[in-house]
This record gives structure tokens, C-alpha cells and sequence, in this order.
């Protein structure tokens, strides 16, 4: 097992520098150069052209990607174009919003999809299974910045209950999440229903059945344990996902999180801060598909056996 998840982590290397490269390439494509982002308008080109020499602008696009690499393993990403300072100084403060946001996000999406997915293969083509249903396409219909403008208007406007932006309470993380939450727990209760019925039919349940075992511990034990590796892979993807695109949440309840200054990195084109949330983003979203690769193996031993098998060859 060890040397399979040492496999897997040493993937993360290529896949790392293939994206870097990537982006590297797009960001170079950009109409202005860092001298003019930098200087501003005003600054005459002789600076710009100056400042562009130094910063080593005009070598070729290799040796430019090659020096950047070298610096980023040395802890070095560069300068922010605007802010003049280290990227992940702008960064890293910025990161546990956006960091508790998702995490809370997908807890509650989780508490609340895979139990409402498992009642309703229970209970398939019931009441309760229609109005899941109706309710879960509801929810992964509604884009997430109409759900918090609703909540806004509702909770905030209206009724006076939740503050509308910062964060200065808990309370002020209520709105964000369920904006956040309630599309993902829609995805995953049909995600947790379907996998749910393909279990339920499987020959071993009926076995189970047939021994006299409880229908709870045949649900918790045997369909549910079974039905959740394809959910495991959609949570993690989903995890991922919100880390890096709760740009327009953060936003919508001015929340000071990452999503913020991407943005406005995007917009001043800083290039430094872009290239840096990428990597740390997509690092991040490997670092997590890593762990719901592994987490197969607690799941189904099976997954656990084939691991050591492809180690051993290895």
C-alpha cells in the first residue's frame, strides 16, 4: 500500500510541471508586459523596456519557465506586480476563509446528500423518493450566486437574521455555505441513490438477507459501505472544486477570501499571483483526489489487495 500511494505522489511531479507550463505559456501571451503592468501607463518605454530587461522578460520562453521552476522549488514564486510583495505573503492570509468555506460547505452537503440519497433508494419510487428528487434538481439547477442573492434578500434584507457581508461571527459563514452546500448535497444524494440501487440488487445483499441480518446492519454495513466509493470520488472532486471556484460567492457576501484575489489578479493582470494560486490550487486538488484514491482502500478491501499487488510489481 505504501508503495502505491508513493506511486501516485510521484505522478503529482510531471502533472505539476506539465500545468505550470501551461498557464506559464498563456500568461506570456498577455498584451502587456510586466514592465508596463507594473509602471503604469505614465512611465515612458525606455523604462518599461528597462524594467522588462531586468526582470529577465525578453529570454526565451524556456529559460524563462526553467528559472521559474528553480525559484518555486526554493520557496520563491515571485513578486505581486500591484502589491509588491511576496505572492503567498498576499496569499497564504487569505486561504483559511476560502479553506473553512469549503470545508464546511461539503460537511453540510455531505450530512445532508447522503443520507436523503440513501432514504430514497430505500424507499425508491415512494413519496419521499419523488420529493427528493424534485427537491435535488431544484437545488443543481439554481446557480450559486442566485441562491446567496435569494438568501441575502430573504435572511439579510428582510428578516434581519444573518449579516450580509464580512466575517465577523459564525453567523456570517451561514449563507455562504448553504449557497455553496445545497447544489453539492443535491449531487451527491443522487449520486448516493444511484449507487445505492445498483447495491441493493447485488447477490451478496440478498444472501445477507437470507442469514436474517437486521435491515440497518444490512444497510450500514453491506449496501452503504459498498455504495460509497463512486460518492467519495464526486466529495473529493467537489472539495476541490469549491476551493477554487467560490470566486463569486466570496464575492456576492464580501467575504475576504482567495477567490477575491484571483480575481483581482485576473483583472490587474499580476501574473506572479495568478501563476501562484494555480499551483497551489492545482496541488491541492491532487493532494485530495491522492487521499480519495487511498481512502478506496478503507472502503473495499479489495481495492486495498490490488494496491499491494501493483506495489509489489512495482
Amino acid at each position: 500500500m505504501l508503495r502505491y500511494a508513493l506511486k501516485r505522489t510521484l505522478i503529482i511531479i510531471p502533472t505539476m510541471l506539465l500545468i505550470i507550463f501551461i498557464v506559464y505559456f498563456i500568461l506570456h501571451l498577455m498584451p502587456n508586459t510586466p514592465g508596463r503592468i507594473i509602471l503604469g501607463i505614465q512611465a515612458t518605454q525606455e523604462q518599461v523596456d528597462a524594467l522588462n530587461d531586468s526582470l529577465g522578460y525578453n529570454d526565451p520562453l524556456p529559460t524563462q519557465y526553467a528559472r521559474y521552476i528553480v525559484s518555486a522549488l526554493h520557496g520563491d514564486f515571485g513578486e505581486s506586480y500591484q502589491y509588491h510583495r511576496p505572492v503567498f505573503d498576499i496569499l497564504l492570509p487569505k486561504f483559511p476563509t476560502t479553506l473553512k468555506l469549503a470545508f464546511f460547505s461539503m460537511l453540510v452537503a455531505c450530512l445532508l446528500g447522503v443520507p436523503i440519497g440513501v432514504t430514497a433508494a430505500v424507499k425508491k419510487y415512494s413519496a419521499v423518493d419523488m420529493i427528493t428528487t424534485v427537491t435535488g434538481l431544484f437545488f443543481a439547477s439554481i446557480p450559486t450566486f442566485f441562491l446567496g442573492i435569494l438568501m441575502l434578500l430573504l435572511f439579510s434584507l428582510r428578516l434581519e437574521w444573518l449579516p450580509s457581508n464580512g466575517i465577523g461571527s459564525f453567523k456570517s459563514y451561514i449563507m455562504p455555505v448553504l449557497s455553496l452546500s445545497l447544489p453539492s448535497m443535491a449531487f451527491i444524494s443522487r449520486m448516493s441513490r444511484s449507487t445505492m440501487l445498483d447495491v441493493i440488487n447485488q447477490d451478496y445483499i440478498q444472501t445477507a438477507k437470507a442469514k436474517g441480518c437486521s435491515p440497518m446492519r444490512i444497510i450500514f454495513h453491506h449496501e452503504l459501505r459498498n455504495a460509497m466509493m463512486p460518492v467519495v470520488t464526486q466529495v473529493g472532486m467537489d472539495f476541490a472544486a469549491l476551493l477554487g471556484g467560490s470566486v463569486i460567492v466570496e464575492n456576492v457576501f464580501g467575504l475576504p477570501g482567495f477567490g477575491n484575489v484571483i480575481l483581482n489578479a485576473i483583472h490587474a493582470q499580476d501574473a506572479p499571483i495568478i501563476m501562484a494560486s494555480v499551483v497551489l490550487l492545482s496541488g491541492l486538488f491532487m493532494l485530495i483526489m491522492l487521499a480519495v484514491d487511498l481512502s478506496y482502500a478503507l472502503l473495499d478491501p479489495r481495492v486495498a489487495a490490488k494496491s499491494f499487488a501493483e506495489g509489489k510489481k512495482a
